[in-house]
C-alpha cells in the first residue's frame, strides 16, 4: 500500500488534531540530536491511550513502520525514522496524573518533562532522583526508553530503578498494564522493565507509575581543582576506600575546563588539568560531616583549590558550571562527538589513557567529563570539519575508543542507547547468544517488526 493511500486511511482512525502530513511537521519529526534525518510519511498526535492503540493496530494490519517519539532530546538518532512510516509523538500525553504522598508514586503520561515532575513532587515534599542533563526538555518516555541516568544516579540509581508499572500499547495495538504501584512484587516475570530501554523497538509506553523517595533536607557541595589528572582520580578512589557514598560525583579534563574558562571568564579554573564536583544529601548533621571528611581526604591530594557550597544555591553554582560544559565546546566552533562510554569504576585511569592515545594517533582534540562515580564517562571527540582529513580519522577514533573500552570491561552506551551512532558497534558489545535472544524478545512482541526498524535489531 503506498504512503498516499494508507495516509487517507489513517485519518480517518484519528481526530483531525491528531495526525499530520504537513511539510514542515514532518520536518520538526524527522531526528533527533543527532545527525541523522529521515522524513517520516506522516506524524501521529494522540492524546490518549486509546488513540495509540488504533494506531499501532492499523501499522500492524498494514506493516507500517513506526517510530515512537518522546520530546526529540536524544543523542544517538533513537528516533530518526529511517523506514518513513509513521512517527508516533508521546508528546502530548504529558498530564501528572497523580502523586501520592502517602504511597511515594507518581502516575505520570509519557510526555511529561522530567524537571516539571520533579518540581511538582518537590513541592510535596517528595523526591525523583534521575536527572538527565536535558531534564528541561526530554520527556519521562524518552527517559524509559533509554534508561536514562544522571549525575545522582551513583547513590540514587537509573530510571530502570523507579519505575513501578507501566501501560504499554503492544505493536499489534494490544494495551497491557504491568507491574503496579507497589515497591515490592515478585508476582511472575519483572516484564514492565522490559520496556524499560527497549528503545521504542517492542511497545509504547502510555503511563508510568515511578517510585519517589522523601526530599532529602539538606545538601552540600565540593568543587575541587586539581593541576593534575591522575590526582583528581585519585582523589576519587579515596572518598570510596573511606566508605563514602556522595549523591554525586563528577571529573572534568583540562581541554573542558579550558573551553568552560573561556566561556563564562571564571579565573578560578586557570592552570585546572581536572575539577570536581562532589555532591552529598541527607540529613543536616550528616551531610555537614560527610563534607568535612571528604574535605579532608581532599586536601591530601595538593589541589589547586577547594571551594565549599550549602544549600540549593550552594550547589547551584557548581552545577551551573556543570551545564556550561556542552556549550563550552560547542562554542569551540568543532563538531562534539558525544560518546556516553561507562567502565568499571576502578578503570578510570585507563579510560583517559586511552582518550589522551585517540588524541595523539588521530590529531583530533578529546574532551572527557561526567559522571566518573559510577564510570559514565562522556568521551568527546571534538573533530574540525573543515579539515577534510578530520572526518576519517573521527571514524577510525572512534572505532578505536569502542574497541578499547570493550576491551577493558566497559560499556559503549550508559545513559543515550545504541540507536543509530552506535549499531555498528552492537556485534562488538553482545555475544552471538546475546543478540539471538535480543531479537526472539523482539519476534515475540513485534512479529512484523514495524517498532522503530532500522536500528541495531534491524
Amino acid at each position: 500500500m503506498s504512503p498516499g493511500v494508507w495516509r487517507r486511511k489513517l485519518a480517518l482512525e484519528l481526530e483531525p488534531d491528531e495526525w499530520s502530513f504537513a511539510p514542515g511537521v514532518l520536518e520538526a519529526h524527522a531526528g533527533d540530536k543527532w545527525f541523522a534525518r529521515s522524513r517520516p510519511d506522516a506524524v501521529a498526535m494522540p492524546r490518549d491511550a486509546d488513540s495509540v492503540s488504533r494506531i499501532l493496530a492499523f501499522a500492524h494490519r498494514h506493516r507500517i513502520p513506526v517510530t515512537p517519539r518522546g520530546s526529540g532530546y536524544g543523542y544517538v538518532g533513537g528516533c530518526v525514522p529511517v523506514r518513513g512510516g509513521i512517527v508516533l509523538s508521546v508528546a502530548r500525553l504529558n498530564r501528572i496524573l497523580e502523586i501520592s504522598a502517602r504511597d511515594f508514586v507518581a502516575v505520570v503520561g509519557p510526555g511529561v518533562l522530567t524537571a516539571d515532575l520533579q518540581a511538582a513532587v518537590e513541592r510535596r515534599g517528595l523526591y525523583y532522583p534521575p536527572d538527565p542533563a536535558s531534564r528541561a526538555d526530554c520527556s519521562l518516555g524518552g527517559n524509559i526508553a533509554t534508561n536514562a541516568g544522571g549525575p545522582r544516579c551513583l547513590k540514587y540509581g537509573v530510571t530502570r530503578d523507579y519505575v513501578l508499572g507501566l501501560e504499554v500499547v503492544l505493536a499489534d495495538g494490544t494495551r497491557v498494564r504491568l507491574g503496579g504501584r507497589t515497591h515490592k512484587n515478585k508476582t511472575g516475570f519483572d516484564l514492565h522493565r522490559l520496556f524499560v530501554g527497549s528503545e521504542g523497538m517492542l511497545g509504547v509506553v502510555t503511563e508510568a507509575t515511578l517510585k519517589l523517595l522523601p526530599f532529602p533536607p539538606h545538601r552540600a557541595c565540593l568543587g575541587v581543582g586539581f593541576a593534575a589528572l591522575n590526582m583528581a582520580i585519585r582523589a576519587l578512589q579515596a572518598l570510596f576506600r573511606a566508605g563514602m557514598l556522595p549523591s554525586a560525583l563528577e571529573l572534568s579534563d583540562e581541554f573542558t575546563l579550558a573551553a568552560a574558562r573561556k566561556r563564562t571568564g571564571s579565573d578560578r579554573l586557570a592552570g585546572c588539568a581536572a575539577h570536581l564536583i562532589v555532591e552529598f544529601d541527607g540529613s543536616v548533621a550528616g551531610v555537614r560531616s560527610e563534607v568535612r571528611e571528604a574535605a579532608k581526604i581532599l586536601r591530601g591530594f595538593q589541589p589547586r583549590f577547594l571551594d565549599r557550597g550549602d544549600g540549593r544555591e550552594g550547589c547551584e553554582q557548581f552545577w551551573e558550571l556543570r551545564r556550561q560544559f556542552s556549550y563550552a565546546l560547542r562554542d569551540t566552533g568543532l563538531t562534539k562527538l558525544n560518546e556516553d562510554v561507562v567502565m568499571p569504576r576502578g578503570k578510570l585511569a585507563q579510560l583517559f589513557r586511552l582518550a589522551a592515545s585517540l588524541q595523539r594517533r588521530h590529531g583530533i582534540r578529546v574532551a572527557c567529563f561526567g559522571h566518573a562515580g559510577d564510570g559514565n564517562i562522556h568521551v568527546n571527540l571534538m573533530v574540525d570539519e573543515t579539515e577534510p582529513a578530520q572526518k576519517a580519522a573521527s571514524e577510525r577514533a572512534l572505532d578505536e575508543l569502542f574497541r578499547g573500552v570493550l576491551a577493558l570491561g566497559g560499556s559503549v552506551t550508559g545513559e543515550h542507547g545504541i540507536g543509530l551512532a552506535k549499531g555498528p558497534w552492537w556485534p562488538l558489545a553482545v555475544s552471538p547468544a546475546a543478540d539471538a535472544l535480543h531479537r526472539t524478545v523482539k519476534a515475540a512482541l513485534d512479529p512484523h517488526g514495524i517498532l522503530n526498524p532500522g536500528k541495531f535489531l534491524g
